[in-house]
């Protein structure tokens, strides 16, 4: 990622792909970097050496001053909060509770009870973006080491059946397969021009783009993807120009990209939402169908959403969701991830209706994930209780709930909503 995400009402505080990088170390060296001698010590010289010991100055080179160590501010901010907060509020900060799209505001109670960060508007609704605002500006806020951070607020954007607030205010969306075949500077105007409606309503990120590939002619037998024609195409390339083109529209206007579903949802004959052992028996670590996922990532998505389906020939014995191959080897090692890895709707979601909810969250955090996404607000406070429990009795997890909050304050920082005592 190249730039920060742009919101019309907030100002732009850091290079959205650099900062990641920072919260990793920690730290803006100039210099010696980590692991490298001090280019100031002299070898056999001991701290306590008196000077009076040393060498010439003649035969002796003099190493010139060394620039110190400087924390960036933007990572200072993120570090500073993340360690301010209790372990409870960490893990609020690891799961996105649903409100209803007409009742914004009615997840309120959930936020403040359990330290949540994020909230998701599910449902179908035609209201107004100023009504809208002013519900989700009740949303309330939490202040943690000097800094302010708001909620992050989305919804499932895509066009088609997918598409959450629709009637005469914004416009019917066509769906993602009609959408891949316009052109670049169409597919990128028009996506501005509603993500720019999205960010005017206060929602700062989109569940979108998908980034599935449904191969041409299996279409009907695709039940979650291309029954409603939710794919760009059936060919990876094509996919993955769309993919990339939203993506950075989404950006331009201020709102988080969230490519889902990792690693694709184009080839399995079940709907996850509706089916339990639901298994994709082709995709692989280098399928050619992962290349609209890299390409989303290139683009600068602030997110990848998991699928909660099987790969047999990545990992036969744990859904995606909860497999640390697919998540931890596969997204952020090998294809090079570093932002917010989330759930599907893992509150309603037959997939994983064998599990308990707590375990839900657990199990996915220990993958390597970060945001855990219930559509039913109820399930927030299970997960979030098992996120802090485990996490105050094993410092192993603990270490992964504060990366996983650290990244999550990272993407608010870029997005604009998060804000730092200077």
């Amino acid at each position: 990622m190249t730039e920060a995400y742009r919101h019309p009402r907030r100002h732009p505080v850091l290079r959205a792909g650099a900062l990641a990088g920072l919260v990793a170390t920690g730290l803006v060296l100039s210099g010696c970097s980590a692991g490298e001698e001090d280019p100031q010590a002299q070898p056999g010289v001991s701290p306590t050496t008196d000077s009076r010991d040393l060498p010439a100055a003649s035969s002796t080179p003099t190493a010139s001053p060394q620039p110190t160590a400087t924390v960036d501010p933007g990572t200072a901010c993120v570090q500073s909060a993340v360690s301010a907060m209790s372990v409870a509020e960490q893990a609020g900060q690891l799961v996105m509770a649903g409100t209803p799209l007409t009742d914004a505001d009615a997840v309120v109670p959930v936020v403040k009870r359990n330290h949540l960060g994020s909230v998701f508007l599910h449902g179908r609704s035609g209201r107004s973006a100023g009504g809208l605002l002013k519900e989700i500006g009740r949303i309330p806020a939490m202040e943690a080491g000097g800094a302010k951070i708001e909620p992050l607020v989305s919804i499932d954007q895509e066009g088609g059946a997918v598409q959450s607030l629709r009637g005469s205010r914004w416009g019917d969306l066509p769906r993602a397969r009609t959408q891949g075949e316009w052109n670049s500077a169409r597919l990128t105007e028009e996506t501005e021009s509603w993500a720019k409606d999205l960010a005017q309503a206060g929602i700062s990120m989109n569940l979108a783009p998908v980034a599935d590939v449904v191969p041409s002619g299996t279409e009907n037998r695709n039940p979650p993807i291309g029954k409603y024609g939710r794919e760009y195409g059936t060919d990876s390339a094509t996919v993955a120009k769309a993919v990339a083109t939203v993506t950075e529209a989404l950006r331009s206007q201020g709102v988080v990209a969230t490519v889902k579903h990792f690693p694709g949802l184009g080839r399995v004959p079940l709907n996850t939402d509706l089916s339990g052992d639901v298994v994709d028996t082709k995709t692989t670590v280098d399928d050619p169908y992962l290349g609209a996922f890299r390409a989303g990532i290139n683009a600068g998505a602030g997110a990848v959403m998991m699928s909660s389906a099987t790969y047999e020939q990545i990992d036969p014995d744990n859904r995606a969701v909860f497999s640390s191959a697919v998540i931890t080897d596969l997204l952020r090692e090998q294809m090079g991830f570093s932002g917010v890895v989330m759930t599907d709707d893992v509150g309603a979601a037959k997939a994983v209706a064998d599990v308990a909810p707590g375990q839900r969250a657990v199990r996915f955090v220990e993958a390597g994930g970060d945001l855990v996404l219930t559509v039913e607000a109820d399930l927030a406070r299970p997960m979030m209780t098992a996120l802090s429990s485990k996490a105050a009795k094993d410092e192993d997890f603990a270490a992964k709930v504060e990366a996983s909050a650290t990244r999550v304050l990272t993407l608010k920082l870029q997005a604009g909503l998060m804000t730092c005592d200077s």
